[in-house]
């Protein structure tokens, strides 16, 4: 199933090069629109925006798995998957995984893109490839997340808005583009909580030589306690429907 799904970007490679688009203008946009205006800290704003954009992509991209499966049911191939031995939860596992294949070859492309507009790892390639590890796992279990949330509805299209819009209050009201500590009040203390927050610092602390503190460890906490609830809520879902 992993295979048949990562075949899709091989035969529609359209999929791919959109998926990597967005975050790329996301990138040059905050670089060059909103970079002069944004005081991090950080030294030069890209080096604090490109971990965030990185962790951004691979949730939008965690996106995808709950539309694809929705395509998959209104096509009709649900109905032909069940009738071959295989577990039920194999369609899910092998879409989620697919999926957080992919964003392999995206956080690979933004980086290089990054690279060119002067983003540095300040803190050696081992650690930036922990920092890889923990978002490829984060998306992963946001994918499952996606999973449930299409499963749930009628049709690709509403399995589309349905996820983009729980999705874009979490990432807006994270680090991701600019400190916690320049909020208001309220979303402050939302954004400081937020899963996204605690990934994106993990990154950001990885890739620049920061100190992880305990945001690497709220991260994973986040992280299982996501997969926990909606594995088996995915699933349970994917029957009801089968």
């Amino acid at each position: 199933m992993t295979k048949r799904n990562l075949l899709r970007h091989r035969r529609l490679p359209q999929l791919l090069v959109f998926s990597t688009i967005q975050p790329v203008m996301f990138l040059l946009l905050f670089t060059y629109v909103f970079g002069g205006a944004i005081t991090t800290g950080a030294g030069k704003y890209i080096n604090y925006l490109l971990p965030g954009i990185l962790v951004q992509a691979v949730l939008f991209g965690a996106m995808q798995t709950g539309i694809g499966l929705m395509e998959d049911v209104s096509k009709g191939m649900i109905d032909r998957f069940r009738s071959l031995p295989m577990a039920r939860s194999a369609i899910l596992a092998g879409r989620t995984i697919a999926d957080m294949l992919r964003n392999i070859f995206v956080i690979v492309l933004m980086t290089a893109v990054g690279y060119l507009l002067g983003f540095r790892i300040e803190h050696g390639f081992f650690n930036f490839l922990i920092a890889v590890g923990m978002m490829l796992t984060f998306g992963f279990a946001f994918s499952w997340v996606s999973a449930t949330i299409g499963l749930a509805v009628k049709n690709p299209e509403t399995a589309q808005v349905a996820g983009f819009i729980w999705v874009f209050p979490l990432a807006f009201a994270s680090s991701i583009f600019v400190p916690v500590a320049t909020m208001s009040k309220g979303i402050r203390v939302f954004a400081e909580y937020n899963p996204i927050t605690y990934t994106v610092n993990t990154v950001r602390a990885l890739a620049l030589g920061l100190p992880v503190d305990n945001n690497i460890w709220f991260a994973l906490i986040w992280i299982v306690a996501i997969m926990a609830i909606f594995v088996p809520l995915g699933i349970n879902k994917y029957r009801k429907i089968t």
